[in-house]
């Protein structure tokens, strides 16, 4: 398949994420106040989407509290800066297993299983443009940690996602999961076009080798919109490789806390430097405005 160049790209930055990177650098945000202000200022610098989880402000451990969503979501939308708002409902499918010899019973302090309607509470609380929907299940690097989303918990929460008018963004850390999630819409649990995140290097999921990268890509329907991102120092290289196939871009601290070697980098600087890449690759860098228009978004009030 030849390439087609994005020649009007946005960019997503992923805010804090919920990996255990609190304590590698002092600019991942922790308090809603820290996750908001971190957010506008990566709107300002040119991203068209932040995307959010949120931490418990005195340990940063990823949470799912719905306080702590509402207290991000206003901060955000009473900003100055307008910015598409997506929120993450991958939490809530941690499973911990004991060691290989004792598997049973699990760490039940470590493992985090919740209903579909548990993990959507905050998005129908909330009302973000967008939230995430993370497409199947995965060994996601930890000895004895899988992320869960069985086919019967992804159509539920698809289906709420779809009922409450947000768009879902479509995480795919694997062949599979794009593969599902065209069933999905294919069952009319999801709506077309969708919206897709290819998520590569992430262990233990799809490799970020660029033949693994077009292979998912020659897999997304024309229809569909995708972006993508790797890990660490693969950050920018791939928004110039998702940009190159015809995609959009994702950056952020949830993926990689590095400006240079050496260097912490913020949110801000991961997006500016996103912003430099796609202009220099002769493309054009778009707001929100247009976003919601091309994506088909409405910007709502919470209930």
């Amino acid at each position: 398949m030849p390439l087609s160049m994005t020649r009007e790209v946005f960019i997503t930055c992923a805010v804090t994420g919920s990996g255990a990177t609190q304590d590698r650098s002092s600019h991942v945000p922790r308090s809603p106040k820290e996750i908001a202000d971190s957010a506008i200022a990566a709107a300002r610098a040119g991203a068209a989407i932040v995307h959010c989880h949120v931490r418990d402000p005195e340990t940063g451990v990823p949470s799912r509290r719905l306080d702590l969503y509402r207290e991000v979501t206003d901060r955000i939308r009473d900003a100055e800066v307008d910015v598409v708002l997506n929120l993450t409902a991958g939490m809530g499918g941690d499973i911990v297993f004991g060691p290989p010899d004792a598997p049973l019973p699990l760490r039940e302090a470590a493992t985090d299983m919740a209903g579909a309607a548990e993990r959507m509470a905050h998005i129908a609380a909330c009302l973000p443009e967008l939230c995430t929907l993370d497409c199947g299940t995965m060994n996601f690097a930890e000895a004895d940690y899988v992320m869960t989303n069985t086919p019967g918990m992804l159509r539920a929460m698809g289906r709420m996602m779809t009922d409450l008018g947000v768009k879902p963004e479509i995480e795919a850390f694997d062949t599979g999961h794009l593969w599902f999630a065209k069933e999905l819409v294919k069952e009319g649990v999801l709506d077309a076009p969708a919206l897709v995140q290819l998520c590569m290097g992430v262990p233990w999921g799809a490799p970020n080798d660029l033949n693994t990268f077009m292979a998912m890509v020659n897999n997304i329907p024309e229809d569909w919109t995708f972006s993508a991102f790797s890990l660490g120092r693969d950050q920018m290289p791939y928004a110039a490789a998702s940009v190159l196939a015809g995609g959009h871009v994702r950056v952020g601290l949830e993926d990689n806390i590095w400006l240079d070697k050496g260097v912490l980098a913020t949110n801000a600087q991961l997006v500016e430097r996103a912003v430099g890449v796609v202009e220099r690759m002769g493309a054009r860098v778009i707001g929100p405005a247009e976003v919601r228009e091309r994506l088909g978004l409405v910007k709502r009030a919470p209930r």
